[in-house]
C-alpha cells in the first residue's frame, strides 16, 4: 500500500492510532526523509522553510507598516494567515527560536500537520485585520484584492493570552489552525499590546488537514551532475514531490504545466531520470481531451470553492485551467530531448511511453498509456498549427484564446501589451513542438500510439516545422533607423531617469532591428524589446548571422538593450509609445525587472548555440562575449537567484537590487523559493565570468556595463 493511502485509512482512526500508523509506515515503506530547515531573507519577507515527515511549511514573516504573517503548505495548497492593520511606523519580526514541526488533531480525532515557531515584534500594538485559512489561491486574493470570500472566514477564539482560529474544511474534510500565543503581554479583543521590553513576542502555531505529498531528495531528485549550489539545491528539494513538482512558495505551492516544463527542461542534467519521468508524468496525467497542457490545478479548498460556484456541489475534484497555450508547445520539445536527447531518457524511451499515466483525481489519467496520452497533445499541435503551414501570414498564427488577454509566461494582464500572437509560442515553440512531432514520429517511438487515420497528417510534420521556421519568425521584425533608435533612448531615458549615454554608444551605426514581444490582432508588431530570445537560442538553431544579430541587441546596456548593473531585463519599451512604456515599468510584473530563470534559459541557449560548429571565429567571440557578460549579471547577485523576479532603482550612477513586492507601488511580490529558478543546478558559468571585452557588436558600451555588473554584489 501506498504511503498516502495508509496515511488516509490511518485518519478515520483515533489518536494514538493515527499516529502509530503513520510512524510505523515510514519506517516500514520508505527511509526516513532528512530534515530540510532553512532560512530565506528577501526585501520586507523573512522566509522559514521546513520539511521533516509528515510536515512541510513555509513561515513568511512580512515586516514594515503593514505586517502580516502567512505559514503556506504544500500539502493541498494550503495556507493560514494573519494581517494587521497598518502600523505608524516600520517594524521587524524577528525569529526568536527555530520553527518545529506541529502535529495535533481536530475535534474528531484527524490528523494535522504544521510548523510552530516563536517570534518578536517591536510594535507597542498590532492590531488584527482579518485572519484567512483556506487555500493559498484564497490568501493570495486577500493579498492582492483585500477581499475574502464569506464562506471561508472564521471568528476568532480568545482565551488568556491566545487567540486562535480553526474550522474544517468547506467539505467537512479536515481543516485548518492558526495559534497566536501572546508570550509577554496583553490580548484585549482583536488586539495585541507589547510587554514590559517594548516587544509582542508570539508562538505561531499553523496546522492543515490536507493530505502529505511524497518527498523527491537527494539521488531520487539530483543527478550526480548537479551543481554543488546548496541554496538552490534547498529550494528545490522543498519545492520536489513523487506527485509533482511545486511551482514555488508561498504564492505557487502546487502543479503549474509550464513552469514544470520549462524547469525540467533546464534542470534535465541535474535532475534524476525518477524525478523527470515523475514530472513528465504530472503533465500528461492533467492534459485535457483535447490534448491542452494544464496550466494550474485547483486542489483542496479552492476546488471545493469552484465547485459550489459552478455546480452546487462540494466536491474536491481538482479543476484544471487550460486557458495559456504556451505549455501545448512545450510538452513535445521536453519530450524529446528527454527521449531522443538524453542518453538515460533514451535507453528508456520504450518503456517509458508504454508506462500508464499516474492517477491523479479528476482527470483523465485512468487506463491510459504515457504515449496515448501524448499522441492526443500532438494531434492538437499539428491540427493547430496546420493553418498556417498552408497560408503563413498573421491571421493565421497561434493566438490567445478568446477571452483572455493572457497566454505565455507573461500572464500578467498586460504582459504582452496588449499582443494577441505571442512571439515566443509562434516563432518558436510551435515549430520546435513540430519538429520534435517529426523526430518522435520518424524515429519509430510513436509507431504504437499513431492509428492509420493520423498518420497522413503526422508525416507532414517535419514540412510544417520548415515552414513556421521560415515564415514566423520575420513578422515580429522591428527595425528602427539609427536616428530614431537615439532619440527614443535619450527620452525614455530621461523619463525614468536612468544614463542614455551608455546605451547611445554601444548603438554601433545603421539600423536597429529586434523582435517583437507579440503581435496586435491585425498583425501590428507591439515593440517592445524582450528576453524571449532565450527560447530561439534553447528550441530553435536559427542561422548564425542572426543569433549574433539578435544576442548583440539584447546584451546592449538599457536603455538600447536589456543588460543592467542587476541583470537582463525581460522587457525594454523604450522604442514604443508612451503608452506601452506605463504598461512596463519596473513595478510591473512582466515590465522592465529581471527574472531568474529567463536569464538561465538564455544563459543554457547561449551554451547550446556555442556548440555549434557553422559558427565563424568572430560570431563566436560575440556570443562568448555576451556569456561573460550575462554571467557576470548572475553572479553578481547570487543571493537573488532562486528568488522569482527582482526589481531596481538607480542612484549614483549605480542600478541596486530592489526586491519586488518591497515597494508600495509593486503590483506584487517575488516568491523566496521559485521552481524554475532553480535551473542553476544545471548550469556553469564559463571560466572568465566577470567581464571580458568581445569585439563589436559587442564592446561598445560594454566596460562601463561590466564595471557596473561587477559593482552589483548584494542590495
Amino acid at each position: 500500500m501506498k504511503r498516502s493511502a495508509l496515511l488516509q485509512s490511518a485518519r478515520v482512526l483515533g489518536v494514538m492510532v493515527a499516529g502509530l500508523l503513520a510512524a510505523a509506515s515510514a519506517v516500514a515503506l520508505e527511509p526516513p526523509q532528512p530534515r530540510l530547515d532553512y532560512q530565506v531573507e528577501e526585501g520586507l519577507n523573512s522566509n522559514h522553510f521546513l520539511r521533516q515527515g509528515e510536515v512541510a511549511a513555509h513561515l513568511v514573516l512580512r515586516s514594515g507598516t503593514d505586517p502580516r504573517i502567512i505559514i503556506a503548505f504544500p500539502a493541498g495548497n494550503s495556507g493560514v494567515g494573519v494581517w494587521f492593520d497598518h502600523l505608524p511606523d516600520k517594524a521587524t519580526w524577528t525569529p526568536a527560536t527555530k520553527a518545529e514541526p506541529a502535529h495535533d488533531v481536530d475535534s474528531r480525532g484527524r490528523a494535522l500537520y504544521g510548523l510552530s515557531a516563536q517570534v518578536s515584534i517591536a510594535a507597542p500594538h498590532l492590531r488584527i485585520r482579518q485572519a484567512v485559512l483556506s487555500s493559498v489561491r484564497v490568501l493570495r486574493d486577500y493579498q492582492s484584492l483585500g477581499t475574502v470570500l464569506p464562506e471561508v472566514v472564521v471568528a476568532p477564539h480568545v482565551e488568556g493570552r491566545t487567540i486562535s482560529w480553526s474550522r474544517d474544511r468547506l467539505d467537512g474534510a479536515a481543516g485548518y489552525r492558526l495559534v497566536l500565543e501572546l508570550i509577554d503581554g496583553q490580548v484585549s479583543d482583536r488586539e495585541l499590546s507589547a510587554g514590559a521590553d517594548g516587544r509582542i513576542t508570539l508562538r505561531i502555531t499553523g496546522l492543515t488537514g490536507e493530505m502529505p505529498l511524497t518527498p523527491l531528495s537527494g539521488s531520487e531528485l539530483l543527478s550526480a551532475a548537479a551543481a554543488p549550489d546548496t541554496a538552490a539545491r534547498r529550494t528545490l528539494t522543498f519545492l520536489a514531490y513523487h506527485e509533482k513538482l511545486n511551482a514555488g512558495s508561498w504564492r505557487f505551492n502546487t502543479y503549474f504545466g509550464r513552469d514544470t516544463l520549462i524547469s525540467v527542461r533546464l534542470l534535465m542534467p541535474a535532475l534524476s531520470a525518477t524525478a523527470i519521468d515523475a514530472a513528465l508524468d504530472s503533465v500528461l496525467a492533467r492534459l485535457s481531451a483535447r490534448g491542452e497542457v494544464a496550466h494550474e490545478e485547483d486542489i483542496g479548498e479552492r476546488a471545493v470553492l469552484d465547485h459550489m460556484q459552478t455546480d452546487g456541489s462540494r466536491s474536491a475534484a481538482p479543476v484544471f485551467d487550460y486557458k495559456m497555450i504556451d505549455g501545448n508547445y512545450l510538452l513535445g520539445p521536453v519530450v524529446s530531448a528527454w527521449l531522443v536527447r538524453d542518453e538515460r531518457g533514451r535507453s528508456r524511451a520504450a518503456a517509458f511511453l508504454a508506462a500508464s499515466v499516474g492517477e491523479v483525481a479528476g482527470s483523465r489519467s485512468q487506463g491510459r498509456s504515457r504515449g496515448a496520452a501524448l499522441i492526443e497533445n500532438f494531434r492538437l499541435v499539428l491540427q493547430s498549427a496546420s493553418a498556417f503551414a498552408t497560408d503563413p501570414g498573421s491571421a493565421h498564427l497561434i493566438g490567445l484564446k478568446p477571452g483572455f488577454a493572457v497566454g505565455n509566461w507573461r500572464d500578467s494582464e498586460t504582459g504582452l501589451g496588449g499582443g494577441r500572437y505571442a512571439y515566443d509560442v509562434n516563432a518558436v515553440l510551435v515549430p520546435a513542438a513540430l519538429e520534435a512531432v517529426a523526430r518522435l514520429y520518424d524515429n519509430g517511438l510513436l509507431a504504437p500510439y499513431v492509428g492509420t487515420a493520423d498518420r497522413p497528417l503526422f508525416a507532414e510534420a517535419a514540412h510544417m516545422a520548415q515552414v513556421w521556421r521560415a515564415r514566423a519568425p520575420p513578422l515580429f521584425d522591428v527595425s528602427l533607423s539609427h536616428d530614431a533608435a537615439v532619440a527614443a533612448i535619450k527620452a525614455y531615458a530621461a523619463s525614468i531617469s536612468v544614463p542614455a549615454e551608455p546605451a547611445v554608444a554601444a548603438l554601433g551605426e545603421g539600423e536597429l532591428h529586434f523582435h517583437a514581444l507579440a503581435l496586435e490582432a491585425d498583425g501590428r508588431p507591439v515593440p517592445v524589446m524582450h528576453s524571449d530570445e532565450g527560447f530561439a537560442l534553447l528550441f530553435a538553431e536559427p542561422d548564425a548571422a542572426r543569433v549574433d544579430g539578435d544576442v548583440s541587441v539584447l546584451m546592449r546596456p538599457f536603455p538600447a538593450g536589456l543588460m543592467t548593473g542587476v541583470g537582463m531585463l525581460v522587457a525594454n519599451p523604450a522604442f514604443s509609445t508612451p503608452a506601452l512604456q506605463a504598461l512596463f515599468t519596473r513595478n510591473a510584473y512582466h515590465g522592465t525587472v529581471v527574472w531568474s530563470w529567463q536569464q538561465a534559459l538564455f544563459a543554457a541557449g547561449l551554451e547550446r548555440q556555442l556548440r555549434r560548429q557553422d559558427l565563424t571565429p568572430a560570431v563566436r567571440a560575440h556570443l562568448s562575449g555576451a556569456q561573460k557578460v550575462l554571467w557576470s549579471a548572475i553572479e553578481a547577485t547570487r543571493s537573488m537567484k532562486n528568488s522569482e523576479l527582482w526589481s531596481w532603482s538607480f542612484a549614483a550612477d549605480r542600478y541596486r537590487v530592489a526586491p519586488f513586492g518591497a515597494a508600495a507601488a509593486d503590483v506584487d511580490e517575488s516568491d523566496a523559493a521559485q521552481l524554475w529558478s532553480t535551473a542553476y543546478l544545471a548550469l556553469r558559468p564559463p571560466r572568465a565570468a566577470v567581464a571580458a571585452h568581445p569585439a563589436r557588436p559587442l564592446a561598445a558600451g560594454r566596460p562601463a556595463l561590466a564595471e557596473e555588473v561587477a559593482r552589483n554584489e548584494s542590495y
